[in-house]
């Protein structure tokens, strides 16, 4: 299965792996979401949509339809790091 920046839930984190260029703005380009850099669900407003990100320190909001073309692997927040 495939997870999108949409699957993401609250404090979740993950590295993008590949953005589908067709429906991603440029903007967005251009604040840091590129494949490999964290991204970060820090918040949803009601009904889920949109998004609040911190991807690489920028702070953004996406729309959910926007996020769903942004695949991820979830960072396991378990994980010990040595």
């Amino acid at each position: 299965m495939t997870l999108t920046v949409a699957d993401l839930k609250r404090g979740e984190k993950g590295i993008i792996k590949d953005i589908s260029l067709d429906e991603i703005p440029i903007k967005l380009f251009e604040m840091g979401c590129l494949p490999g850099n964290e991204v970060e669900l820090i918040q949803h407003a009601p009904f889920r949509d949109p998004l609040y990100l911190n991807i690489n320190g920028s702070f953004l909001a996406i729309r959910k339809e926007t996020a769903m073309h942004i695949t991820i692997d979830v960072i396991d927040q378990n994980e010990v790091l040595l």
